[in-house]
C-alpha cells in the first residue's frame, strides 16, 4: 500500500523558512515521480514543484522559483521541500503526491496523496 506522510508545517514569519518532508512507503522509490501541491482558503490547488526519483529533473511553478528547492533522498524513501524567503501568501494546506514515472520525468497523473500539512505565513 502506497503511504506519503508530510511533516514540517507550522507557523512562520514571512521572510523565514522551512522545510517539509514527504516519506513515502509500499513503492520503490526509484520508479516514482513526486510532487509538491498547496491549497489555500478558497483557492484551486497548485502544483507548485515535482522531482522525478528515476532521473532527478525537477520543476517548479513561477510562484515559487528561487525560494523554494525540492530535493530527494532516495535511501530515505523521501522528498524534502526546503522553502525560502516565505511570503504570506505562501498559507496553504501543502501536499505530497506520488505516481510511477518508470522512464523520468516529472509531469504524471498523481494518483496517491498524503493528507497534507499546514503552512501559515504571518505578515
Amino acid at each position: 500500500e502506497v503511504q506519503l506522510v508530510e511533516s514540517g508545517g507550522g507557523l512562520v514569519q514571512a521572510g523565514g523558512s522551512l522545510r517539509l518532508s514527504c516519506a513515502a512507503s509500499g513503492f520503490t522509490f526509484g520508479d516514482y515521480a513526486i510532487g509538491w501541491f498547496r491549497q489555500a482558503p478558497g483557492k484551486e490547488r497548485e502544483g507548485i514543484s515535482c522531482i522525478s526519483s528515476s532521473d532527478g529533473s525537477t520543476y517548479y511553478a513561477d510562484s515559487v522559483k528561487g525560494r523554494f528547492t525540492i530535493s530527494s533522498d532516495n535511501a530515505k524513501n523521501t522528498v524534502y521541500l526546503q522553502m525560502n524567503s516565505l511570503k504570506p501568501e505562501d498559507t496553504a494546506v501543502y501536499y505530497c503526491a506520488a505516481d510511477r514515472a518508470p522512464i523520468g520525468g516529472c509531469f504524471v497523473v498523481y494518483n496517491y496523496w498524503g493528507q497534507g500539512t499546514q503552512v501559515v505565513v504571518s505578515s
